[in-house]
């Protein structure tokens, strides 16, 4: 669960530094239905019986330990983006990002423009912030698992091309670092295949609102961020929008993992 409850804690994290980066701008902000590329329009059908809270975070602890076990490595294109609500590009950056298991993280930048003061302010730490949670720097535990949220099963529902099982996450802790929202699961390799969703505390004054969906995918069957949108309403200045988006992926190192499991199930 490690990998997973680094990005979930980044995309957190990330929303207190929008403050600093506001302009005025009166647009309202968007409600959840309109946030994130992937617009579900699929309706929610009944879940198939047997399928309760306690399978499925089972199975999502499974899929996580075993995608840690196996994952050696991998090195991805990322963009770096903060815009206002009208597509107007505040700040960007663009460079690669490396990952070696198990703990090492590196990027480096391939090129910049817009404000220096968004740039230094809100992308730099960003950036520094998920490098040091990979080191294991930061111990604060925000992984998805029965100890920090309850499940409540709405049922099963299509996204793109993913037949997902949708659930409410509900933390049991008022946290910074825990969200509200809606959680989709795939329903073959209980993989999170998107999050929808709010801090489940209030980070402050300034903030009105703040909303993030993250989006994954299947590479060469591990399953990787595709993109991130984090929603800010900053009061008296209006909405700030951060976009990351995860491209051109190669995987660098598998481990022989999931065949030792396969082996001892049988």
């Amino acid at each position: 669960m490690a990998i997973q409850a680094q990005r979930t804690k980044l995309l957190l994290v990330v929303i207190t530094v929008f403050v600093v980066s506001a302009a005025p701008n009166r647009a309202k902000a968007r409600s959840d239905e309109q946030v994130g590329d992937v617009e579900i329009t699929a309706p929610v059908e009944p879940v198939p019986t047997g399928i309760d809270d306690n399978k499925l975070f089972m199975g999502l602890l499974m899929h996580n330990d075993l995608q840690n076990a196996r994952l050696l490595g991998y090195s991805e294109q990322r963009i770096y983006r903060v815009t206002n609500t009208n597509g107007n590009v505040k700040a960007e950056e663009s460079g690669q990002m490396e990952y070696h298991a198990p703990d090492e993280k590196k990027f480096v930048m391939t090129s910049e423009s817009g404000s220096g003061l968004v740039r230094r302010m809100a992308l730099n730490p960003l950036i520094g912030s998920e490098i040091e949670a990979a080191s294991g720097k930061q111990r604060h535990d925000s992984s998805i698992t029965p100890a920090n949220y309850t499940f409540e099963v709405l049922g099963e529902q299509q996204v793109g091309p993913y037949k997902c099982f949708l659930v409410r996450a509900v933390p049991k802790r008022v946290d910074k670092y825990l969200f509200e929202g809606e959680v989709w699961i795939d329903t073959q390799d209980y993989a999170i295949v998107r999050i929808a969703g709010h801090p489940a505390k209030k980070l402050s004054f300034w903030i009105e609102r703040a909303d993030f969906v993250r989006q994954y995918q299947n590479i060469d069957g591990f399953w990787l961020p595709q993109k991130d949108e984090t929603f800010v309403q900053v009061k008296m200045y209006g909405q700030k929008v951060l976009t990351i988006d995860h491209q051109s992926y190669k995987i660098t190192g598998v481990s022989n993992t999931e065949e030792s499991v396969q082996t001892t199930e049988k």
